[in-house]
């Protein structure tokens, strides 16, 4: 089955997924539960305001809020309008917000109240231009910081705020009121202006995480979206019945695509949690009998360490998908042995191609599922080329090349970084490091910009880090190179001990070499209470360079 061919669009799948699991749970948010004709009830209402607010067909509209029902409503709302997507990492700060509302030229705005005690509404106005002279940073000269009071200047093209919540701003529209806006917009236009869509229609623009330099808007169809997340669910088992915890945020393609989108393909209950906590994740498994739990390796690593995790009943759990450079074999065995998990898996993916471009299959080695990210999903060509762009032999590492339907139309309004990103024959230049095997199994080692060298050896972080977590009393680890007058550069890890560990940095050293070549042993260790990560779950290195 092509989920493109099926669906066509996205709000096609909304509608099909409203009446085949009519009455199944679609989504569960605190105490609100809905079926799936509700949430397609609510997705058309939604659709109907924006069509009222004036929204055409390939406007940018942004989401900047936690995972919740009303990210859900608002994203598909805007998508069944024909918006193109964009989605706001939450952990922006109000500068970061602006600047990609800027340059998308995003309309229309949909964006949290106070999350984690930060009003997004007041950030994003001190970043547009507003705020001087009242002394309290809103620029409404009352000397409150109630947010935002009329247009913004630095953001000429966002004409529109909607804040998800009961209150909001003058000049801003409470969710309650936008909704009823679209009242006089029936369904009948609402279906003809989603069908104006086709599977090459622009659906979203992720904008990437910025790690390695600002953040790039890659631009992705409906029909990519369907088609990809049609083979992540294939690939991963998900059924109809399954009960989904979505820790992973929706700002995140691991979040909205291969949570929220297939979710909808498979008629799976969505219980988006907005914040990663274990005690709450412990808590929803046990109460929401969830059976499916994606996410970075760290999470379900502290899921098996909390002291307090056999008071819950975790029973339920039967899947989970994961992905990083490092996936430690005892994680997999642990998730298997000790929570009875039936089903893990390993992914590989990017922004710039849909998110997904390997995946283990069910039935793998657990060998082969903590090494590797699997293999190319259908549809898809990966390779692994040199420096001049040759490919080289299994086993040797290079630069991971990926080509086919997933890969994304460009970088919006970014012609000088989508030519330099993507070969005119049509591959994507990752700037991953890594290891085809003789099954075709990719292995990540590292960024290219993370690689660095030791006495004229090419030494991989992701690498080194993958064998310091065989060592039993290691439970995150990251690794940077750092300068060495004779070498050049040597490696230092950050390494989180285990509760109760007493390992010292000399210890793990004289371990590191035994366990492997001279030129990986870390020179220095420095323990750490946890390791600087983004919101998608990946070590921030440039923090850990910093120090």
């Amino acid at each position: 089955m092509r989920g493109d061919v099926e669906w066509g669009s996205i709000p096609g799948l909304v509608r099909s997924a409203a009446e085949q699991h009519a009455d199944a749970e679609a989504v569960v948010d605190g105490r609100t539960r809905i079926s799936y004709a509700e949430l397609g009830a609510r997705v058309e209402r939604a659709a109907a305001a924006c069509i009222a607010s004036g929204l055409e067909v390939g406007d940018r509209v942004a989401v900047w809020a936690p995972n919740s029902l009303d990210w859900i409503v608002s994203a598909l709302g805007a998508v069944s309008a024909g918006a193109v997507l964009v989605p706001l990492n939450t952990r922006f700060k109000g500068t970061e917000a602006a600047d990609v509302l800027r340059r998308s030229g995003t309309r229309l705005l949909f964006v949290t109240g106070t999350f984690l005690g930060t009003s997004y509404v007041a950030s994003l106005r001190r970043a547009a231009g507003e705020g001087a002279g009242d002394g309290d940073g809103d620029g409404d000269g009352d000397g409150d910081a109630d947010g935002l009071a009329g247009p913004l200047p630095g953001l000429p093209a966002l004409e529109q705020v909607v804040v998800l919540s009961d209150d909001a701003p003058a000049d801003f529209r409470t969710w309650k009121d936008f909704l009823a806006a679209g009242e006089g917009v029936g369904g009948a236009e609402v279906r003809r202006r989603a069908g104006e869509l086709n599977g090459s229609s622009l659906s979203d623009i992720i904008f990437t995480s910025g790690t390695t330099g600002r953040p790039k808007g890659a631009m992705i169809t409906h029909a990519q979206t369907l088609r990809a997340y049609e083979v992540w669910a294939d690939l991963a088992g998900l059924i109809r019945g399954d009960r989904y915890l979505i820790v992973n945020p929706f700002f995140h393609t691991f979040g909205y695509k291969a949570g929220m989108i297939a979710c909808l393909m498979r008629g799976a209950t969505m219980i988006p949690q907005p914040v990663f906590n274990v005690d709450t994740v412990l808590a929803n498994i046990a109460a929401e009998r969830v059976s499916v739990l994606p996410g970075p390796p760290t999470l379900h690593q502290s899921l098996l360490d909390h002291p307090a995790r056999d008071a819950h009943d975790l029973s339920a759990l039967r899947l989970v998908v994961t992905g990083a450079a490092v996936v430690p074999l005892r994680l997999v065995e642990r998730l298997r042995g000790e929570l009875g998990v039936d089903t893990v898996l390993t992914a590989y993916g990017l922004s710039e191609a849909s998110g997904i471009v390997t995946m283990c299959r069910r039935g793998d080695d657990p060998t082969v599922i903590a090494s590797t990210s699997g293999r190319a999903i259908p549809g898809t060509e990966v390779k692994v080329v040199d420096a001049e762009g040759k490919g080289v032999p299994r086993g040797v590492p290079g630069e991971v090349l990926v080509r086919g339907f997933n890969v994304m139309r460009g970088y919006y309004e970014d012609v000088t970084a989508t030519t330099e990103t993507m070969t005119p024959d049509g591959w994507l230049r990752t700037g991953d490091v890594g290891v085809l095997d003789e099954a075709d199994n990719l292995r990540i080692t590292d960024r290219i910009k993370d690689m660095f060298i030791v006495g004229g050896f090419n030494a991989y972080p992701a690498e080194i880090e993958q064998l310091l977590g065989l060592h039993p009393d290691v439970a995150d680890v990251a690794v940077i190179g750092v300068p060495d007058t004779r070498l050049g550069e040597v490696g230092k890890a950050f390494v989180v001990r285990r509760p109760g560990a007493v390992l010292t940095g000399d210890d793990l050293i004289a371990w590191s070499r035994r366990e492997m070549a001279n030129y990986k042993v870390p020179r220095a260790v420095e323990f750490v209470g946890e390791l600087p990560r983004n919101a998608g779950g990946k070590v921030v290195k440039g923090e850990l360079r910093g120090r």
